[in-house]
């Protein structure tokens, strides 16, 4: 019998100073039975990083011509493609082809630069791709955020990010590794 997803509700109020955004957000994440805290969170974080009206998650992990999140206009092409962790070259290739922008965000520590390192050379050529490294020591105390009910604040302002709830406050500020 298949495990199925567990529902998370997560209230954000945003503000961006950095792209002069501000709203709130009432989103409902369904985390993959494979899926840690930590993901889930980092795919949180990614939707306060891009938020607008029209960006929203995918089916994720379940599907594999899908990316995390997308945001698309109203006659259904795919203006921003967000992917996380640490893709496939091929995948990053057919998304830049199928999207105006696309953002990779990684997380993993250590592993990013080997995977960097090996990816780089092919990766660079896409002018429509942007990656972005997110460092272990702001994401892993994201899962501590991760609640079945979740209402955060979450402040953008210099490239730095806090997100926090009553209880814990998490700041990290994510590296460009393309274009750097």
């Amino acid at each position: 019998m298949a495990l199925k997803a567990t529902i998370f509700k997560a209230t954000l109020n945003i503000a961006d100073m950095d792209r002069h955004y501000y709203a709130d957000h009432h989103l409902t994440i369904a985390r993959h039975p494979s899926e840690t805290d930590e993901r889930m969170m980092i795919r949180l974080l990614a939707f306060v990083l891009n938020a607008s009206e029209r960006l929203e998650f995918t089916r994720g992990l379940s599907t594999d011509d899908e990316p995390e999140l997308w945001q698309r206009s109203l006659s259904g092409e795919i203006e921003l493609w967000v992917e996380l962790g640490l893709p496939d070259e091929s995948r990053l290739r057919k998304a830049c082809n199928r999207a105006d922008r696309v953002i990779l965000y990684t997380y993993g520590g250590r592993a990013v630069p080997l995977w960097w390192e090996k990816h780089q050379g092919k990766l660079t050529r896409f002018n429509n791709l942007t990656i972005i490294n997110l460092p272990p020591e702001g994401t892993e105390p994201l899962a501590d955020l991760a609640a079945r009910s979740m209402n955060l604040q979450c402040t953008i302002q210099d490239g730095t990010v806090n997100i926090g709830n009553e209880e814990t406050l998490v700041s990290l500020t994510p590296e460009p590794l393309h274009p750097d």
